[in-house]
């Protein structure tokens, strides 16, 4: 039953002019406009659909505000859609489309559909990166770009009432792979037809700064380097966009380079590259929530004025098909709270010895 990836994300927007000035600025290209609608469409074939929130078409679910209102997964053939088709209506309404397009509610409520997807392999061409003593680059200089040119949908991210019952959905009814596990934070998730590291990320709705309700997160786009990366943030910037919680840096998790905007459309859209490749020999790993944030990050946010300790380890019971053992979460929690109090006493004694004393800011309190 291969999902191979996000084939459509449609958002449910305020002021659909804005949003689309900001995905234009952002690098995407746009396939159709008309006055309730802008259609973009991305190199491999991927869609993303802005349309007014209160529009009809916009699917009623479990979550709240704007935002990514419903993913279309794509999928590899007639015979995976009819087999969806059958699982799935065994215990929800699931309404399909003249054109074959399946809709439906994951258990925790979240707008989801399917339907044949023929994904084109973008193409990328990663300038080659010198060192001292091993030279890949002699009389040639790097590409010189105006803004970033964003090819892929790498992963979408919600916030989630019940990370781990949002998993097993995904998991037990659409064959997703467990990639990792950010204890007490979140779960990425990768779909059988893909590679890349998740292609989803279920965050716990009631982590330190969120709102305790569920909701879009965030958008990633696959691009070339760090320079398209780069590149495309400055001109963000540029056009008056602001970055976003995070800002830049790279994930420890999966390795991926990040920049993150904040998105009028709701939530962030993010710029990801040089993230980590994986197959069903991959053991997935439990991480430190902070730990796993980041190997190094610009500026660095409050919870990260300390190093937080290099706390890491395979999920306990999983096999390389990403199959956790049942009690793999509740055993999560327990460190997660050792952790906790460790953390609490690393401030303590660096208090104590007259190091930093720091109230955040309330925009960063999330």
């Amino acid at each position: 039953m291969p999902i191979i990836g996000v084939e459509t994300a449609l958002f449910g927007v305020e002021d659909l002019p804005l949003a689309t000035r900001y995905f234009e600025d952002f690098g995407l290209k746009i396939h159709s406009k008309s006055d309730t609608e802008t259609h973009f469409r991305l190199e491999e074939g991927s869609n993303v659909i802005l349309r007014h929130i209160s529009d009809p078409s916009i699917p009623k679910s479990s979550y709240v505000g704007l935002g990514v209102k419903e993913t279309i997964w794509g999928v590899d053939s007639q015979d995976t859609l009819d087999e969806l088709e059958a699982n799935l209506s065994s215990d929800r309404k699931v309404r399909k489309d003249p054109d074959g397009t399946l809709h439906c509610l994951t258990d925790c409520g979240m707008a989801i559909g399917f339907r044949i997807y023929k994904r084109s392999v973008p193409t990328f061409a990663p300038d080659p990166v010198n060192a001292p003593g091993n030279v890949q680059r002699l009389n040639v200089q790097r590409k010189w770009r105006v803004k970033a040119n964003p090819k892929t949908i790498g992963h979408v991210v919600f916030e989630t009432l019940d990370y781990k019952k949002s998993f097993e959905f995904f998991h037990d009814r659409l064959n997703f792979r467990l990639s990792d596990h950010q204890r007490n934070l979140g779960i990425f998730s990768r779909c059988e037809g893909r590679n890349e590291h998740h292609s989803i990320y279920l965050l716990n709705a009631f982590a330190p700064g969120l709102g305790g309700q569920p909701k879009f997160n965030h958008i990633a786009f696959g691009v070339e380097d760090i320079d398209e990366l780069m590149i495309g943030t400055n001109h963000m910037m540029r056009q008056g966009w602001k970055q976003g919680f995070l800002k830049l840096g790279r994930h420890r998790i999966d390795s991926a380079l990040f920049s993150y905007i904040t998105c009028p459309a709701g939530g962030e859209a993010e710029y990801d590259a040089d993230q980590d490749y994986i197959d069903d020999s991959w053991v997935p790993r439990e991480w430190e929530a902070n730990f796993g944030t980041a190997t190094w990050i610009n500026p660095i946010p409050f919870f990260l004025e300390v190093e937080p300790a290099w706390d890491v380890k395979y999920v306990d019971g999983a096999t390389p098909a990403g199959k956790p053992g049942p009690d793999w979460l509740d055993k999560a929690k327990e460190r997660a709270m050792e952790a906790k109090a460790a953390a609490k006493q690393a401030v303590a004694e660096t208090e104590a010895a007259g190091g930093f004393t720091r109230v955040p800011q309330p925009e960063e309190n999330r």
